[in-house]
């Protein structure tokens, strides 16, 4: 029997992309039931190989238990594409088929965020030495109004 492919779902973060894996099942049926992999094999390792522009890197094999799963990887650069497959294999049977390639950009949002808390935090900042002066103004401590001595009126 060939393992797999398994379903693939890759969405991005900041400097990272989270990985779902889902385990396909098997044909062996119990009462009518598909059996995954997992009620077959118990434990599944996969391996995640992440391709980029500087090439494909294979991560070395993780073992599950689970039949939906997932991973992140981090430590990426943001705004660039990555792509990922995954393969399955159990420890009986390594004939693999693995996922077709998914593909997604990291984001760079985390400096969009921070670009424009600082532009709002700016704004605000404004805002209150604004707010400030004006109080300063109305109570009369920046430019008093001249009072003339009597004498001069």
């Amino acid at each position: 029997a060939i393992l797999g492919p398994p379903e693939v779902n890759i969405t991005s973060c900041p400097n990272c992309i989270n990985i779902t894996i889902k385990m396909p099942t098997s044909h062996f049926r119990d009462k009518g039931k598909l059996l995954s992999l997992i009620d077959i094999y118990v434990e599944l390792d996969y391996d995640i190989t992440l391709k980029s522009q500087d090439g494909e890197h294979k991560r070395p094999p993780q073992r599950t238990t689970e039949e939906v799963l997932s991973t992140v990887i981090e430590e990426l650069y943001p705004g660039r594409n990555y792509c990922v497959s995954v393969g399955i294999t159990a420890s009986l049977n390594k004939n693999s088929v693995p996922s077709p390639w998914k593909c997604v950009t990291t984001d760079s949002e985390a400096r969009q965020g921070y670009h424009e808390v600082a532009v709002a935090g700016a704004v605000c900042v404004s805002l209150v030495i604004g707010a400030v002066l004006k109080c300063v103004h109305a109570a009369g401590f920046i430019f008093p109004k001249f009072s003339l001595p009597q004498t001069l009126v």
